[in-house]
């Protein structure tokens, strides 16, 4: 991996796969994440565990696409990112088939050579006026 950037595309990749290792990868393990619904989680253990659920389950047949992130290095060695994702949710959500767009805040640090992420925080893109779900265009 040659940047902080290059995380969103294992990002995108390892939630398409549903693959919860790959999903690990991207994270230190002193990580935190706050989901779109305000849950907190410490740890890549955490992460994980609240990711795992849905992937087994409502997100199971779930796809991610992430637009390039924006960039803003803080160091050699840290980097704050902004990325939109689009979750397109599939049958086995109750809500049946969707889609969600989100705006990722994201600290990444490296760490012995290697881009992670150590803060991140998923919002869901709303009508401030109604709360009613919007997709960007």
């Amino acid at each position: 991996m040659s940047g902080p950037a290059d995380i969103t595309a294992r990002f995108q990749a390892a939630w398409n796969a549903h693959d919860m290792d790959a999903f690990a990868r991207l994270f230190h393990p002193d990580a935190t994440f706050v989901n779109r619904f305000g849950t907190y989680w410490r740890g890549v253990d955490q992460i994980v565990a609240g990711h795992a659920g849905i992937h087994a389950t409502i997100y199971s047949d779930s796809t991610l696409t992430i637009d390039p992130p924006d960039v803003d290095p803080i160091s050699d060695d840290a980097a704050i990112l902004h990325f939109w994702t689009r979750l397109t949710a599939g049958a086995a959500h109750p809500a049946g088939p969707h889609q969600v767009d989100t705006l990722i805040m994201a600290v990444a640090t490296r760490r012995d050579g290697e881009w992670r992420l150590q803060a991140s925080e998923n919002v869901t893109l709303v009508n401030p006026m109604t709360g009613e779900t919007v997709l960007r265009p």
